[in-house]
């Protein structure tokens, strides 16, 4: 008999000699159902075919195993996983900080990265700290952050709006749907 590797990402199933039932319900590589028998029975069909034995359903009565070239299953179900991988998108935060006294041209340097931002996909946080007695003039901060948001109004939207935190001011703004 030949010896069978064991698959490391498929933990789960059971296959070839490792299944220790006495009689098994098999199905063919083509769907057809063979019927129950012996598990030594249903391995040597799988070792003649030059197939393997898996056991897909351990809790049915008899448990149900098919055999399949389970090096090409599991090579397909890596490609799945992969392809639903491609189609998953990532969306990062990314944080801008600003100051209550910061210059119209600071500003606008600082709206411009956070629209390129926004139009790679991701979500900004926007950050003013207040060090000392700025905590004072919070009147200040929301005023920069209404500035800050109009001019990235063509790029993104407010998703939750200016708060105070401790000495921070918070907004987060995500990107326009195009």
């Amino acid at each position: 008999m030949e010896k069978y590797r064991r698959w490391p990402i498929i933990k789960d199933l059971e296959l070839n000699e490792e299944i220790r039932d006495r009689e098994i319900r098999v199905i063919d590589a083509d769907g057809e159902q063979l019927g129950i028998m012996p598990t030594k029975q249903a391995l040597e069909i799988a070792i003649e075919k030059r197939l393997d034995l898996v056991k897909i359903a351990p809790q049915a009565k008899p448990p149900v195993c098919r055999i399949m070239d389970f090096g090409k299953y599991k090579y397909e179900l890596s490609k799945k996983e992969k392809e639903a991988k491609k189609k998953q998108k990532v969306i990062t935060l990314k944080e801008v900080r600003l100051s209550p006294s910061i210059e119209e041209h600071d500003l606008n340097v600082k709206a411009t990265h956070a629209i390129k931002f926004l139009q790679d996909g991701d979500k900004v946080k926007v950050t003013i700290r207040f060090r000392g007695r700025e905590v004072g003039y919070v009147d200040l901060g929301h005023r920069v952050m209404e500035k800050f948001t109009q001019l990235i109004a063509d790029a993104g939207n407010v998703e939750k709006k200016p708060i105070m935190e401790g000495k921070n001011m918070i907004m987060f703004l995500t990107p326009k749907n195009s």
